[in-house]
């Protein structure tokens, strides 16, 4: 093809889903032409922003020799990556990986904080790199990620999926062109954002890779005189046989020369044939080519004039299929055969297939195979999928299609798909006989494996969750998947009584009548911590029997209790609800049970912290001022926002102090490090520089006689301050910085700009360090702004950018309070839900004349 082309999806194929046919380097469609098969749109232009990503996919993915890929682009979220489209692999069975936070611990996330590229060659670099990601896929590939920007504008990371070379590191090359792929979509998506906002929030678009392991479709023409045995062929029939066309001496003998002997033998009786026949006439026959494949060769005669003798000219068209007829192979093989694409649609079966799964071909082509063929729709099976997908290792397991029918399925992967052989089998030796809705529960050794080693992403996610409000979420988010559940409910033990402490998945306020149940209650949440043993209930009318009269959320399904249990002592207990009956195998029991002891200490260590940190809050609450001085001629507002990853708190201060000799000194402060020590410091801290302004002390030596204190009281420990003292009436500033953030000084006329304050080093490091005394004079009307890294700080983004954005905010301020001001200058950090740090503001204002 001239130029690239999307094409539509077929029929059952993820909504999302083309087929890109572009190939490394030629552009997509001119802007402004139609280009069928837009995703979710049923034909129409798929938009410049999806063309931008699937021709850097592509392109990407062709340079670095990988099989799939994909770009994760910023969503509306802030700190959310979604997967924005997935080339040569079904997004479908990856929906666990379509949204990614950019502080994860996860090579995406990485390269989109860090800006650098993130090159992984195999398994065992990742699980040593980023075990989270290998607990989740432990399969055995490469990863590539680039991160896509422009500027400073960060868009998203661009992923490609290749075989793993162990030992072989990723070369300087291959590093070179996924950094330039990054950089070439970072720049077509700066042009997009002129016209089109650079965000995705939608699900991922899946397209299809060009194929570049099947031979190409090729048709050559030729005209034969028989009477003198001519042949006339273009270039197209002389490529497929093989010959030059200057070579070729134009005569029958010359082409059959390059058939085998019984294909030359052939051909000569389809052309009689054709030509006796007296009337249009067409014949078809299969040629076996120089390179062994065959050849489909159909040839023509014109009807004869009347009253003329026999037609002696023919005309013929050689067609090289490619893949050969594959069709009358496979029907001959007595095992079912399917053949997917890298989006999992099926584009072969055999007859064999057909008569298994007693559906005909026509309901079957180029729909999904999990949703063609149910049984593959299996959790456990879509690993396998996902295995046989990003391997090129053949996958082997076993599939439960009724109560006592089985079959043994094999994969085997390669780069344009893959092809999945199944046949009837007797029962393994593995089975559960306990089984109320087969179909649900595990079904055989492969099965187990799966089901055995996802809990690890589990284990993995709790040792990062800090409060216990995170352990809830990741047991949510990991566990409930990973069982197939729907439900989960988490209850606390505080005083010999069980508290609701997350939900999800209940009818809203039916939990509600077991809040606060006590140890003696006949209730199977309780009774699983009491008896130290979880519960399992393969239905509910077996709930219900066990438990009469208990109220129940849902007439089918299943529930397993699980004792919350660390150390000998009970923390609380677990519920996991599921739509429909079904089994607990040996296995998934004891990893639950297993599971529910690390949930346990998780909550434990999380209930602890939560502990601390309350106290750490009431006593930097106490110790920041919970009211300003006022002072004629001078305004002054504070604001503290505590940091919400980790929820840790953190040793920011700000402080107000009327000196000795009546002036007004602006403080503000950030200890190193977070937690009840940082509180304690600072407060130490705040009560040191408060001590020395309100004994007269110059600038200075303020900060002189803080910094030996720090050092005397918390070897080791270290802080910033700044520390500004204004004349109110004359607006005569003196200032001395430690280490912290330039302040912001906005002029009455509107104009902001960032002060170059003279500054000595952190206080805690040198006993002898000195700090220069900066002055200056503001007019009536100005504003000071003072603030901690808290506030200008963004993860992957220059600090610099930070504070022209907040430079930019306070310039554009209006005729409105100060305390307005303020709040305005922190919304945005307001509504962030992950703040890595705590914030501190202090505004001063001198009150223009008259006012």
């Amino acid at each position: 093809m001239d130029r690239a082309e999307m094409r539509g999806t077929t029929a059952g194929a993820h909504p999302g889903s083309v087929t890109w046919h572009g190939a490394a380097g030629q552009a997509p469609p001119a802007e402004g032409g139609a280009v069928p098969g837009r995703p979710h749109s049923d034909g129409r232009d798929p938009g410049r922003l999806t063309l931008a990503l699937a021709e850097a996919t592509v392109n990407a993915i062709e340079s670095v020799g990988g099989y799939a890929g994909g770009v994760y682009m910023r969503s509306g979220t802030p700190h959310l990556l979604r997967l924005a489209l997935m080339a040569g692999l079904p997004a479908s069975i990856f929906r666990p990986w379509w949204r990614m936070h950019v502080n994860r611990p996860l090579p995406v996330a990485e390269a989109h904080r860090s800006g650098l590229p993130v090159l992984l060659a195999d398994a065992e670099e990742a699980m040593r790199r980023f075990p989270q990601l290998m607990a989740s896929l432990p399969f055995p590939f490469s990863s590539l990620y680039a991160p896509v920007a422009a500027g400073d504008d960060k868009f998203g990371v661009l992923v490609v999926l290749r075989p793993a070379t162990p030992g072989t590191p990723v070369t300087a090359a291959d590093r070179r062109r996924m950094t330039e792929a990054g950089a070439r979509l970072g720049t077509a998506l700066a042009e997009v954002r002129a016209t089109e906002p650079v965000v995705w929030d939608d699900e991922p678009v899946s397209i299809q890779l060009p194929s570049i392991s099947t031979p190409p479709v090729r048709i050559g023409y030729f005209d034969w005189d028989l009477s003198t045995g001519a042949v006339t062929p273009d270039d197209g029939l002389c490529a497929i046989l093989g010959t030059d066309p200057d070579h070729f001496d134009g005569t029958i003998e010359a082409l059959a020369s390059r058939m085998a002997p019984e294909d030359a033998y052939g051909l000569w009786a389809v052309a009689r044939q054709s030509a006796e026949s007296g009337r249009p006439a067409t014949r078809r026959m299969r040629l076996r080519g120089p390179d062994g494949r065959p050849h489909l060769l159909e040839i023509s005669a014109r009807a004869d004039p009347p009253g003329a003798g026999p037609g002696r000219r023919l005309t013929g068209f050689l067609v090289d299929l490619g893949t050969g007829p594959v069709a009358e192979a496979g029907d001959r093989v007595p095992r079912a055969i399917l053949a997917l694409d890298r989006l999992g649609r099926i584009t072969y079966l055999n007859r064999t297939t057909e008569q298994l799964l007693e559906q005909p071909s026509a309901d079957l082509m180029g729909r999904l195979l999990w949703d063609a063929v149910p049984l593959f729709g299996h959790p456990a099976h879509e690993e396998h999928l996902r295995a046989a997908l990003l391997t090129d290792k053949p996958v082997h397991f076993m599939a439960r299609r009724a109560p006592q029918k089985w079959l043994s399925v094999s994969i085997y992967p390669g780069h344009d798909g893959l092809t999945v052989l199944f046949a009837e089998t007797e029962n393994p030796t593995y089975a559960p006989g306990s089984v109320v809705h087969p179909s649900a529960s595990l079904g055989s050794p492969a099965d187990r494996a799966t089901a055995l080693y996802r809990p690890v992403a589990l284990a993995i996610a709790l040792t990062e969750a800090v409060t216990a409000r995170q352990v809830s979420a990741v047991v949510t988010e990991e566990l409930l998947p990973a069982f197939g559940g729907r439900q989960l409910a988490i209850y606390l033990l505080k005083e010999r009584h069980l508290h609701l402490a997350w939900e999800t998945g209940f009818p809203q306020g039916f939990l509600n009548r077991f809040e606060g149940v006590s140890l003696d209650a006949r209730l199977p949440g309780v009774e699983t911590l009491t008896a130290g043993r979880p519960i399992f209930f393969e239905s509910m009318e077996h709930l219900a029997s066990a438990y009469p009269g208990i109220p129940m959320d849902a007439n089918s399904g299943a529930r397993a209790f699980l004792p919350l249990i660390a150390s000998g002592r009970p923390v609380g207990s677990c519920i996991l609800g599921f739509d429909r009956p079904r089994g607990f195998s040996p296995e998934e029991r004891t990893v639950l049970t297993a599971l529910a002891g690390l949930i346990a200490q998780a909550l434990q260590r999380a209930t602890r912290y939560d502990t601390e940190v309350a106290l750490a809050r009431g006593l930097q609450d106490a110790l920041l001022p919970h009211r300003l001085p006022v002072r004629e001629g001078v305004d002054t507002v504070g604001r503290y926002l505590p940091g919400t990853q980790g929820m840790d708190v953190g040793g920011d201060w700000y402080d107000v102090v009327v000196t000795g000799g009546g002036l007004l000194a602006l403080v503000i402060g950030d200890v190193q490090g977070h937690g009840v020590a940082a509180a304690a410091t600072m407060g130490q801290l705040r009560s040191a520089v408060r001590a020395f302004a309100l004994s007269g002390h110059d600038p200075q030596e303020v900060l002189q006689g803080t910094n030996r204190l720090l050092i005397d009281l918390d070897p080791g420990q270290i802080a910033s301050c700044c520390y500004i003292v204004m004349d109110p009436a004359t607006g005569h500033t003196q200032a001395v910085r430690a280490g912290h953030p330039q302040p912001l000084l906005r002029h009455p006329d509107g104009r902001t700009e960032v002060l170059e304050l003279d500054g000595g080093v952190v206080l805690g490091v040198d006993d002898e360090a000195s700090y220069p005394v900066t002055e200056m004079d503001l007019e009536p009307g100005a504003v000071l702004a003072l603030f901690t890294d808290g506030l200008v700080e963004r993860p992957g983004s220059d600090i610099d950018r930070g504070v022209e954005r907040l430079s930019r905010s306070l310039s554009a301020i209006g005729p409105e309070s100060l305390a307005e001001t303020a709040d305005r200058l922190i919304r945005d950090a307001r509504r962030t839900t992950d703040r890595p740090d705590d914030i501190a503001l202090l505004l001063a204002a001198r009150r223009a004349e008259g006012s």
